[in-house]
C-alpha cells in the first residue's frame, strides 16, 4: 500500500515539476536579462497595416549604471532617454520632463524586460519553431492568452545573445495583426559613444512620487461603474480632465492585467448622434459606445469584441 501510494504521489507531482522547468519561460527570462546588461545597438520597425513606423534603439551597462535611447525617425521625432529608474522624454512643440520609473514606455511591452511570471494567471508561455530573421538564427516563443478576450503575443529571439529581433500580436485564427521587426542589431563589448554622452547630459528632476500625484486632475473616483473587464484586469489609475482633442471633460480610467493596458474614456455625447462602432490600426482598438445620456470610447490593444462588452457595461452607479 505505502509502494503505491508514494507512486501516485509521483504522478500528481509530475505535472508541477513540468511546469517549473517551461523552457519558453526560461527564453523570456533570458531576455529580459540580456535586454538589461548587454550593449546593443539595434533599429526596428513597428508596421500597423500600412503604416510604419521607424525606431533606434540603443542600450549599455556601464558599471553599475544602465543606460537605454530610443528616439522615433519619422516625422518631428520622439526622444526618450532612461538612466537607472530616471526617464526623460523629448516630444515635440513641448518642454522635456523626466519621471520616476525603470522602463521606457515604448513599443514592446514593459513586462517583457520584467518578471514575466506575474501573466502566469492568464497566459500560457509555448516554445515554437526555429527561424531566421534579420540575418540570425532565431527561436519563436509564444505568449498565449487563455481565453479570447485577448491578442496572444509571439516574440522571435536570437538564438546567440537571447535578445529581441521580432514580435507580433497575434489574433486567435494566428493573423498577425501588429509586427516589430529589427532590420539591424549590433552587439558590442563597449558602450555606444550617444549613451556615454548621456552620463554628462543635465535632465530635468523627476518630481516626487506626491507631487505626481498632487498634480494629477479631479479623480474620476465612482462616478462610473465598469461593469465588466477580462480576467486579471485591475485599476491603476483614474482622473477627470479635458481631452486635447475637443476640450471636453471626460473621465479616465486606465486598466492593466500586467501585459495589456486599456483605457476607458466617459464624457458627454458629442454633437450629432452617431451609431456605436470600432476603428482599428495594427492591433490597437478603437470602440465608441452611444449610451444616450453619455459616450463611453474604450482604446486599447484588444479585440473589438473586447472593447464593445466592456463600453456597454458601463453605467452609473445604483
Amino acid at each position: 500500500m505505502k509502494v503505491i501510494t508514494f507512486i501516485l504521489s509521483l504522478v500528481l507531482m509530475a505535472p508541477a515539476f513540468a511546469d517549473d522547468e517551461n523552457p519558453a519561460k526560461e527564453l523570456l527570462l533570458q531576455m529580459a536579462d540580456a535586454v538589461h546588461n548587454r550593449n546593443f545597438d539595434a533599429s526596428f520597425v513597428v508596421v500597423k497595416g500600412k503604416a510604419m513606423e521607424p525606431y533606434r534603439w540603443l542600450h549599455a551597462k556601464q558599471g553599475d549604471t544602465e543606460l537605454e535611447h530610443l528616439s522615433l525617425l519619422n516625422g518631428a521625432g520622439l526622444e526618450m532617454v532612461r538612466i537607472n529608474n530616471q526617464v526623460t522624454y523629448f516630444e515635440p512643440q513641448s518642454a522635456p520632463y523626466s519621471i520616476a520609473t525603470d522602463s521606457i514606455a515604448g513599443p514592446i511591452p514593459e513586462v517583457l524586460f520584467k518578471n514575466i511570471e506575474r501573466l502566469s494567471l492568464h497566459y500560457d508561455f509555448v516554445l515554437g519553431g526555429k527561424g531566421r530573421i534579420a540575418g540570425r538564427a532565431a527561436q519563436l516563443v509564444r505568449i498565449e492568452s487563455k481565453d479570447e478576450y485577448k491578442y496572444n503575443y509571439w516574440l522571435w529571439l536570437d538564438a546567440e545573445s537571447s535578445l529581441l529581433l521580432k514580435s507580433a500580436y497575434v489574433n486567435h485564427a494566428g493573423e498577425m495583426l501588429e509586427q516589430l521587426q529589427l532590420t539591424h542589431i549590433s552587439v558590442t563589448e563597449e558602450p555606444a559613444p550617444l549613451l556615454l554622452e548621456m552620463l554628462n547630459r543635465q535632465f530635468p528632476t523627476s518630481l516626487p512620487a506626491v507631487e505626481v500625484s498632487n498634480k494629477e486632475s479631479k479623480t474620476a473616483g465612482n462616478n462610473w461603474q465598469i461593469g465588466w473587464l477580462p480576467d486579471g484586469f485591475s485599476l491603476l489609475k483614474s482622473d477627470r480632465h479635458k481631452l486635447d482633442l475637443n476640450n471636453e471633460l471626460t473621465d479616465y480610467y486606465l486598466y492593466s492585467d500586467g501585459f495589456v493596458e486599456v483605457s476607458v474614456f466617459v464624457q458627454r455625447p458629442l454633437p450629432g448622434r452617431r451609431p456605436s462602432g470600432s476603428l482599428s490600426s495594427g492591433a490597437t482598438t478603437v470602440y465608441v459606445h452611444n449610451a444616450g445620456s453619455f459616450d463611453v470610447s474604450v482604446v486599447g490593444n484588444i479585440p473589438a469584441m473586447t472593447a464593445k462588452a466592456i463600453a456597454e457595461s458601463v453605467a452609473r452607479p445604483l
